[in-house]
């Protein structure tokens, strides 16, 4: 019997090489595709990249998602049985900067997919989306809360990425799992968020930059569980909207760092800069509908998971140096 075979859009990221991880386990063909871009540094990309190539039934594409004449031609060739699209721009800061280019991959290129599931007959579609969507709103945050004041273009993106898979849910019947993650970290992550930056900057004795006080805090969730929860969305859903998130306590950025340094036996040097406009102050998810449509929970808790990432740079850091951040 030929296996499953998933299109897997932004493998070469963080958590798309992870979910790639877990779906070849679960004996599912991934072809895998991405631009490559160079917001952050295409070494981890490529790293993430390396040991999913050895897989046998892994193939990896260089293709843009706003491409849709490239990806017509891929359409055209498999038999996807769903599509998981993870590729995005990301970056809640530098989407004030450079808005567009957040609508062309985040909107446009999620109408591409769209459109060609539609043409080809691709019934199952998981998007990732963001807790970025809920501020505002009370905690803890649940799917069912209006999410209509978006506070950056990274987030009205997401936003707008949402609406465009309803309408195709609703007018085409494609069954729709819409994953809002909270605040993923772990090994191999991400150089532009918090958690790697500061565990380099403390490492190197340079000083961490700080936006605000560090009494904000977030609901961090482990790589490893997201990419699980990623998987399981690809159960017969109808239409749904799911939070991902680490189903405990919200952590303060000032406790994570004082969990930093303890693992690497290092001080740091802390350089405060004012609270950013597009940041929110508190994540915490509800995850009481993952639960139960989803059969889902994390299993990993944050000092654990934060520990693994620790180690996890000490073990590479040598070619972590020339990591741009």
């Amino acid at each position: 019997m030929r296996k499953k075979s998933i299109l897997l859009t932004g493998v070469a990221g963080f958590i798309g090489s992870k979910t790639a991880e877990y779906l070849l386990a679960a004996d599912y063909q991934v072809v895998g595709i991405d631009n490559l871009n160079d917001y952050y540094d295409p070494i981890l990309k490529n790293y993430h990249l390396k040991s999913l190539k050895n897989n046998p039934n892994f193939n990896f594409l260089k293709i843009d998602i706003e491409n849709k004449e490239k990806l017509e031609t891929l359409f055209r060739k498999e038999n996807f049985s769903a599509v998981i699209n993870l590729a995005a721009r990301a970056g809640v800061r530098y989407s004030i900067e450079n808005p567009k280019i957040y609508f062309t991959t985040n909107v446009l290129g999620s109408l591409n997919l769209l459109e060609l599931m539609k043409k080809y007959r691709v019934g199952k579609y998981v998007l990732a989306s963001t807790s970025s969507l809920y501020a505002g709103q009370k905690m803890p945050f649940s799917e069912e809360l209006p999410v209509n004041e978006p506070i950056s273009p990274y987030a009205a993106s997401k936003k707008a990425a949402e609406a465009l898979a309803f309408t195709y849910h609703h007018l085409f019947d494609i069954d729709v799992s819409i994953l809002r993650y909270f605040t993923v970290y772990g090994p191999a992550g991400r150089p532009d968020m918090s958690v790697f930056r500061f565990i380099k900057w403390i490492d190197e004795e340079k000083p961490i930059e700080l936006f605000g006080d560090g009494e904000q805090s977030r609901d961090f969730t482990f790589v490893d569980d997201i990419a699980q929860g990623t998987v399981s969305a690809l159960k017969h859903l109808g239409f749904e909207i799911i939070n991902l998130g680490g189903g405990q306590k919200p952590v303060k950025i000032n406790q994570m760092i004082k969990l930093i340094e303890r693992y690497l036996s290092k001080k740091a040097k802390i350089k405060h800069l004012p609270v950013n406009k597009a940041d929110m102050e508190a994540t915490s998810a509800d995850i009481q509908k993952a639960k139960r449509i989803l059969n889902w929970q994390p299993e990993v808790g944050f000092e654990e998971g934060l520990k693994k990432t620790v180690d996890w740079y000490q073990d590479n850091k040598q070619w972590l140096r020339d990591i741009k951040i």
